[in-house]
């Protein structure tokens, strides 16, 4: 089951996820993190994705 987009806008994303607008932008050329274009300088960003971003750090196991 899909979750709704919920669209925000590269600032948002950027505060809710930590980082800078800069690493949203990459993130979204990497095609990491799904965006729109919603008029010729519009970009909103898929706020339900910001966990996709980051990547699971290698860990212990613990016995």
């Amino acid at each position: 089951m899909t979750s709704e987009a919920r669209w925000g806008s590269m600032q948002e994303a950027a505060e809710l996820a930590r980082v800078s607008t800069r690493t949203i932008r990459r993130r979204i050329a990497d095609g990491v993190l799904p965006a729109r274009r919603f008029g010729p300088r519009l970009i909103r960003v898929d706020l339900n994705q910001l966990d996709e971003m980051g990547r699971p750090l290698p860990g212990r196991r613990v016995s």
